[in-house]
């Protein structure tokens, strides 16, 4: 899954992508360090050394930093989460890739004869300075990108563009466990793709018009004396910490899609329309909203339908912390209303990882350490001891892969 190089902007189809921080802690006592798994990815996503971002890091964190580039291994020392990481990022990238002018990331590292900092837009032609008072501004300009990239080949900050939507593999492939696109960001052509791309054109289009529909009151009504109708709804309130007027929008989301629903057993919200309404009530920023996706969206079929509406969810959980509610979602939905499809939870988590909707280190957090965030304790260590066949199966193949 990607998410936008400038995670301000909320567009799912924003073209300039990057790969959201993975990281993994080691060791224990004093030696403990943070390894940040895929910054190479998330540097030529930038177009920025990795190094660069590695000693970002260890500044902000005020954290010493180990940097190997030829066995592309990154360590930061301590524990860090990767939502964490992926918030510090944020600052990097507003200082270091965003065009000063434009706000866009195809620019390039320029160190003038002056030493000092700039960076060289290739959308806009502008040329924006960067704080010199930064520390990682002092070791830009000691180590510049021509030295960083040495001997790799200079990529050019045109590059960005390969990590436009559509750019990876389909979801149909991932699927099919084909591997996946190389670094030049070339598409895989398929009919998934094809479909992926319609579905895109389509939630484009709507977006592009919600200031002119019209929405009348009674498309918000729910037939309250529908004991199920009514017992969903209130399994909307995921976290007795929201404010109002979240929980009132979450509510309304939910309730929305099961009346849609119960009035029609086959007619199931679109993903177009889904996408519609999570934006005309703003919850398309709000993590929240992917558990309302999981506890109303789904029946007894949800194994299919994962895979139905796999390239929606790629396209609105723009960061771990809406897969996190998803996840929550799905332990909500099992243990407060299927409890028989409790058994089910490996096939789901199968096509949630195959579809590249959830990451392999959010599952694997999932299914090792129960919560009461979303259910009692006891209903989640139910829930969570069902994943466990599949939680050792992504381990065995991560053993395999480092033998």
């Amino acid at each position: 899954m990607s998410i936008n190089i400038c995670r301000d902007n909320l567009d799912p189809f924003y073209r300039y992508k990057m790969p959201p921080i993975q990281a993994k802690v080691e060791g224990r006592g004093n030696g403990i360090k943070t390894a940040v798994l895929n910054v190479a990815d998330v540097a030529r996503a930038l177009n920025r050394p990795a190094p660069y971002i590695i000693k970002y890091f260890g500044f902000e964190l005020g954290a010493q930093t180990s940097i190997s580039v030829d066995k592309d291994r990154y360590l930061v020392n301590g524990v860090h989460e990767p939502a964490k990481l992926q918030d510090i990022l944020d600052g990097f990238i507003n200082k270091f890739v965003l065009c000063g002018s434009c706000k866009n990331p195809e620019t390039e590292i320029i160190v003038t004869k002056d030493d000092d900092l700039v960076r060289d837009c290739k959308a806009c032609g502008k040329r924006t300075p960067m704080d010199l008072r930064n520390k990682l501004s002092s070791f830009i300009l000691k180590n510049p990108p021509d030295s960083m990239n040495a001997g790799k080949g200079k990529k050019k900050a045109a590059t960005a563009s390969a990590n436009v939507r559509g750019g990876g593999v389909s979801i149909s492939d991932i699927a099919q466990g084909k591997s996946k696109a190389s670094d030049d960001g070339s598409d895989n052509s398929g009919a998934a793709a094809g479909e992926e791309d319609e579905l895109a054109r389509q939630i484009n289009a709507a977006a592009s018009n919600l200031e002119d529909i019209e929405v009348k009151d009674e498309d918000w009504a729910v037939d309250m004396s529908e004991e199920a109708i009514r017992k969903r709804a209130l399994e909307l309130q995921v976290d007795s910490g929201t404010v109002d007027g979240e929980l009132s929008k979450l509510d309304e989301f939910g309730q929305w899609i099961l009346t849609e629903a119960s009035e029609d057993k086959e007619n199931i919200p679109s993903d177009v329309e889904l996408f519609k309404k999570a934006a005309e009530l703003d919850l398309l920023k709000e993590p929240k909203v992917a558990a309302v996706l999981a506890q109303c969206l789904f029946d007894e079929d949800i194994v299919n339908e994962i895979s139905e509406h796999a390239a929606f969810f790629n396209k609105i959980f723009i960061s771990p912390e809406y897969e996190y509610n998803f996840l929550g979602g799905i332990e909500r939905f099992l243990g407060l209303e299927h409890k028989e499809l409790i058994p089910v939870l490996p096939k789901i988590l199968v096509q949630l990882y195959n579809n590249d909707i959830i990451s392999e280190e959010e599952i694997m957090h999932f299914g090792k350490k129960s919560s009461k965030k979303f259910v009692p304790k006891d209903v989640s260590k139910k829930v969570r001891r069902a994943a466990k066949p599949f939680i050792e199966w992504l381990e065995n193949a991560e053993s395999d892969d480092e033998e």
